[in-house]
């Protein structure tokens, strides 16, 4: 199921994220702001837990979800999640002797 979305919220979220013109959330380059909305360097709004792995009745749809990326990261990104606030991944294997 995909997440309803509100036109005015997602302008204001663009608006919000793109102010002082951050770098990119996921490599930290420089975004070029000014591109055409199809160049590879160009802004996006990302969401950091994608909108498609909301469960029922959650809203991912969030300003402290969206941060400023790179067309080209973005889409490498997918919607997968890369990060979750508050996780810990533990390994078995022991790096030292």
């Amino acid at each position: 199921m995909s997440a309803v979305r509100n036109t005015t919220r997602r302008d204001n979220h663009r608006a919000a994220v793109s102010e002082g013109h951050p770098p990119c959330h996921w490599c930290g380059n420089d975004i070029d702001y000014d591109a055409h909305h199809l160049n590879p360097l160009a802004f996006q709004v990302d969401h950091v837990t994608p909108l498609s792995k909301a469960r029922p009745g959650e809203d991912l749809d969030t300003l402290d979800n969206c941060v400023p990326s790179h067309r080209a990261c973005n889409r490498a990104k997918s919607d997968k999640v890369l990060y979750q606030q508050g996780v810990t991944f533990i390994t078995e294997r022991m790096w030292w002797p």
